[in-house]
């Protein structure tokens, strides 16, 4: 039901104490009432052309769209009318003029609530959030056109459909506004933000629906599996994302341009509208990280929730611009509530993950001394940490990083007095990898032979600095920690082939220049061919799964082997075929010799080129030539 319209009281009630005979008005005040009639009559024109009640022409046809010229010409009209009406009311407040003003009012009320409808409800493709929040975008790409000249034509075409659709969004809003200023200006606001409330909001809830943004409970999340969780995190992330850059900043301009002319209003309606919406978007990441700081979680659910952290921080800026209102403060205090809660849930999985690799107790032991699945896992799991290293070192900032005197002196290369969050943040995945290293050298014991324990420590160590090299690690943890790492690992490799190779290099005599009798050149011989096939036999089942680091290793334990068995060889069968031959005739002595010297040099170098290879992998070797293959002696 129409309201009377607002009234400005600017003059005394008259009561009848102090009523006055009416005066005869003078010149002036005649044509002062003139003009009043005037702009009654000419409001009354225009009102009763478009009343809904006594014209089926106006009852079917939106003003706006049929002569938009005329309906501004309707809206001076009715800002004209309630100026003349606040004049009244200072004269006479019983006038029937006042009275014929107050009805023509209400019609036109009446007219302008039909139309500010009509526009909200009809113009939704030119009012959806995205299409305001990147109507500047579109201008951009408007003006980019004149970059690409050799696709004249499409740009023309593209640049008139650009300047379409925002010069239609533009005019829309623009309507909106005049009458909305209009109605707030006459005493109709409250009818005015009711209709904006009930037609914008629904089309948030659309919007919040669409992103499949739903309420979620903490019993339901209890009950779903990660799968499902995993789905519906990645789904908000896209919500987020889409809400903050057009959905919720698309509302906020909308709303910011139609009610301009009044703060009370813009935050009335932009809170009344978005509120429950994003509060839906933003209540859900603490739902989940409820559920996910439960024991048991896999480790690898800390990435999601990060994502979700990364996502509410990476837009904190524009949720405290965009809720910036005091009566929407609810807004940023879940999206702060979720924020905690996420950083909360993350921390407990770091601790978590940290106590798994401590209280690993698999007794695999891996073929060959190969990298460990653990360190495989662990480095895996550390490389992607490093990506959130930004956001990291807010959510951990204040916690107790690892106590200094627990890494070795020479371990990691920080300042005792350097406490800077990245810093700190270093120290701890330093420390997460330290706890890893110490578990594979626990490990390595499951080997007996020390040899292959250094192998493995090789192995493993390699891998992780590997990782560590080529990931974000390596910011995190510098090159000095990168260079000492790798110096250890050289160590244990050398540790390794000083091991396992050693006895067969032992074998041959220091001494190459001494004289030897024919039997103690074969004795030297058969000692060595015994002490290389124990080893070749040992290590021919070890692996080193880096090529680089494979050929390495090989390459030095060939250089120091070979050159000293050639010369031997070289100087040393003569003696053996010579005294074979004398005991036994030529091809006797050849027969003795094979079996004495069973390897050449060239078997040597064949033999140690087939080593380290993982089980179906294939390099250079000689092994993949046949006749090398055949020409290689059987170690049986």
């Amino acid at each position: 039901m129409m309201r009377k319209p607002m009234i400005n009281i600017c003059c005394v009630a008259v009561t009848p104490s102090n009523q006055q005979p009416p005066l005869t008005l003078t010149p002036r005040q005649s044509l002062e009432s003139a003009a009043i009639y005037g702009v009654i009559e000419s409001a009354a024109d225009i009102i009763e052309r478009w009343n809904t009640e006594t014209s089926s022409f106006a009852k079917v046809t939106s003003m706006f769209y049929e002569d938009k010229s005329e309906a501004m010409t309707f809206i001076e009209r009715v800002k004209d009318l309630q100026k003349t009406m606040d004049v009244l009311v200072c004269e006479d407040p019983n006038s029937e003029r006042l009275m014929r003003a107050h009805k023509l009012m209400q019609i036109a009320m009446k007219r302008l609530q039909k139309e500010f409808y009509q526009i909200l409800s009809m113009n939704r493709a030119y009012l959806d959030p995205e299409s305001v929040s990147t109507r500047s975008s579109l201008t951009s790409a408007r003006s980019s056109y004149s970059d690409f000249p050799e696709d004249v034509e499409d740009s023309h075409n593209g640049g008139e459909i650009i300047v379409e659709l925002e010069e239609v969004s533009i005019n829309v809003m623009t309507d909106l506004k005049s009458i909305a200023e209009c109605m707030i200006g006459s005493g109709y606001a409250k009818e005015c933000i009711s209709i904006y409330k009930t037609i914008r909001r629904s089309i948030i809830d659309e919007g919040i629906y669409r992103l499949e943004v739903e309420k979620t409970s903490t019993g339901k999340v209890k009950k779903m599996s990660w799968e499902v969780m995993e789905l519906k995190i990645r789904s908000w992330l896209k919500a987020v994302s889409v809400s903050m850059e057009t959905l919720f900043r698309g509302e906020k301009i909308l709303c910011d341009h139609v009610f301009e002319s009044s703060d009370a209003i813009r935050e009335s309606c932009f809170s009344d509208i978005s509120r429950d919406g994003a509060l839906l978007l933003f209540g859900f990441p603490e739902v989940i990280a409820t559920k996910t700081s439960k024991k048991n979680s896999p480790p690898e659910k800390i990435f999601r929730l990060l994502d979700m952290y990364t996502s509410i921080a990476g837009n904190w800026q524009a949720i405290e611009s965009i809720f910036s209102f005091d009566s929407i403060s609810v807004v940023r205090s879940q999206a702060l509530k979720s924020l905690i809660s996420l950083g909360e849930s993350v921390r407990s999985l770091l601790a978590d993950f940290e106590s798994g690799i401590q209280k690993d107790s698999s007794k695999v032991v891996v073929p060959g001394g190969g990298v460990h699945p653990l360190t495989i896992s662990v480095m895996d799991h550390l490389t992607l940490l490093a990506d959130y290293s930004n956001v990291l070192v807010d959510i951990l900032a204040g916690s107790p990083p690892p106590d200094r005197s627990l890494l070795p002196e020479t371990y990691f290369n920080v300042s005792e007095t350097d406490d800077s969050p990245s810093s700190e943040l270093a120290l701890r995945f330093a420390w997460l990898i330290l706890v890893l290293l110490c578990k594979i050298d626990h490990k390595s014991n499951h080997y007996k032979d020390f040899s292959v324990q250094y192998l493995f420590l090789t192995n493993n160590l390699q891998h992780v600095v590997s990782r560590a090299r080529s990931s974000n690690l390596r910011q995190l943890l510098g090159e000095d920690w990168i260079t000492r790492h790798f110096a250890k690992m050289r160590q244990f490799a050398g540790s390794y082939k000083r091991l396992a190779w050693g006895p067969v290099l032992a074998s041959l005599p220091e001494n190459r220049t001494v004289e030897m009798t024919p039997e103690e050149v074969k004795d030297m011989f058969e000692k060595f061919s015994e002490s290389f096939k124990d080893a070749y036999v040992r290590h021919s089942v070890c692996v080193v799964a880096d090529p680089k680091l494979r050929d390495e290793i090989k390459v030095s334990i060939a250089r120091k082997l070979v050159p000293i068995y050639r010369e031997f060889y070289n100087t040393r069968s003569s003696v053996v075929l010579a005294g074979a031959a004398a005991g036994g005739g030529n091809e006797n002595g050849k027969r003795n010799l094979s079996s004495v010297v069973r390897f050449t040099p060239e078997d040597i170098e064949n033999y140690l080129s087939d080593l380290f290879l993982e089980k179906g992998s294939s390099g250079n070797s000689s092994t993949s030539s046949p006749s090398s293959c055949r020409s290689r002696p059987s170690l049986s």
